[in-house]
């Protein structure tokens, strides 16, 4: 960057510190942004940029047009999770929400949607002010409801190329327990593929003090999750890579009542489809099996409730935007990660548009707490990911990191 710009950075700087912490303390679920929108969009007006609301329900489009040349498209999402933070920040969140299911349930910011939507309407103060050494069309895509990976889908069925026009590519980027003022960039593969799925068991209801009357669904769903654990232990080869997780068992209402079913929440990730195909067979035929040996009367319900599909980085577009940012931050700055076990939903816009997609990883972990995590090989241990309660990036040097990191990317695309 320029010293304007520099300067520039620098001047706004204690703005988006404000606006990260006042969107930590606000968190909204998955198509209930209502106020992060606004928020947003308040912001790109601002900025002067033609700005579209309610698009795939909750979400923002903001273009700036600055002549002919590329059209970028840079995406951040913004939905919160159904977690209590217990970050003990002075910015965080109490807020309260309503569950798909009709359940009020705690809100927080803990996968870091907040910082992606400060870096980005940062990266574009940054690209308004450089207008003078570009050219082309910037199209800031703030997506609602990533964490049901619904949001992706919802505005591409709602038209966003046809109303505002094909990309050249599609940069975006994601916060992570990695050191802070780090980044990762990975080709190929990046981040998983995820199937998530409900399974109901049947069993046959009773008193608790007469077992031999009923059928149990709680040891049949029990067992049904010891034996899923042998998937990817016995079923997957060693080089290829699966998890399976159960995620949310339930069943029954008092200690003395055999109850008549059980219900298992599943989620699945794999990197390649004949390995996905492989897992869901295996996992299938596991909970049919479980059934028919307890003796159930009914084969049980296997109902998908979500896809998110293989995040693929495409290796000419990575190459590309990974120079970049090298150039930038230097070599030892910019990481090779490997493959996320993760996934994300904004592949299906670089899908339907038929255009590469780089998406890359920036760290919001103290540095110096993460070293001494690594030094002493307690990472997974101490150092909260994305989903943790614990979940909150460093203010600094995150949120000059990602600023920069988004702007520089969209500069190693646009024209100038």
């Amino acid at each position: 960057m320029t010293d304007d710009l520099t300067a520039r950075l620098e001047h706004i700087r204690p703005g988006l510190t404000e606006l990260y912490k006042d969107l930590h303390a606000n968190p909204e679920l998955s198509f209930q942004e209502h106020r992060t929108a606004g928020e947003i969009a308040r912001r790109l007006k601002a900025l002067g940029l033609d700005v579209a609301t309610g698009v795939g329900r909750t979400g923002v489009v903001g273009t700036l047009r600055n002549g002919d040349g590329p059209t970028v498209l840079l995406r951040a999402d913004f939905d919160g999770l159904p977690v209590a933070e217990g970050t003990g920040l002075p910015y965080a969140s109490t807020v309260k929400g309503t569950d798909p299911d009709g359940r009020e349930v705690p809100v927080m910011h803990a996968c870091g949607h907040d910082m992606h939507v400060t870096c980005l309407l940062g990266a574009l103060d940054l690209l308004n002010a450089a207008r003078a050494e570009w050219s082309g069309t910037v199209l800031a895509v703030f997506q609602p409801a990533e964490e049901i990976g619904a949001g992706a889908r919802a505005m591409v069925e709602d038209g966003i190329f046809d109303r505002f026009g094909k990309p050249d590519v599609v940069l975006g980027q994601h916060v992570m327990p990695l050191p802070a003022g780090m980044l990762g960039v990975h080709a190929g593969p990046a981040f998983a593929a995820t199937d998530a799925i409900d399974v109901r068991l049947f069993g046959k209801g009773g008193h608790g003090s007469m077992p031999e009357a009923a059928i149990d669904p709680v040891v049949m769903a029990a067992s049904t999750v010891m034996r899923l654990q042998t998937v990817v232990s016995r079923e997957i080869a060693g080089g290829d890579t699966a998890v399976v997780t159960v995620g949310s068992m339930r069943a029954g209402t008092k200690d003395n009542i055999i109850p008549d079913d059980a219900e298992l929440k599943l989620n699945i990730r794999t990197f390649t489809e004949p390995v996905r195909k492989k897992v869901l067979n295996a996992v299938e035929r596991i909970i049919k099996a479980e059934a028919v040996a307890s003796g159930a009367l009914r084969e049980p319900e296997i109902t998908p409730i979500g896809t998110f599909p293989l995040l693929f980085n495409d290796p000419d577009a990575t190459a590309r935007t990974a120079q970049a940012l090298r150039a930038r931050f230097g070599n030892e700055t910019v990481v090779d990660p490997g493959a996320v076990p993760g996934s994300e939903d904004v592949g299906i816009f670089a899908t339907a548009a038929g255009v590469p997609i780089c998406y890359w990883l920036f760290g919001g972990t103290d540095p110096e707490k993460f070293a001494a995590a690594a030094k002493a090989g307690t990472v997974e241990r101490e150092i909260p990911f994305n989903h943790s309660p614990q979940f909150a990036p460093v203010i600094e040097p995150t949120l000059t990191t990602g600023v920069t990191a988004m702007y520089t990317a969209a500069r190693a695309w646009l024209g100038g």
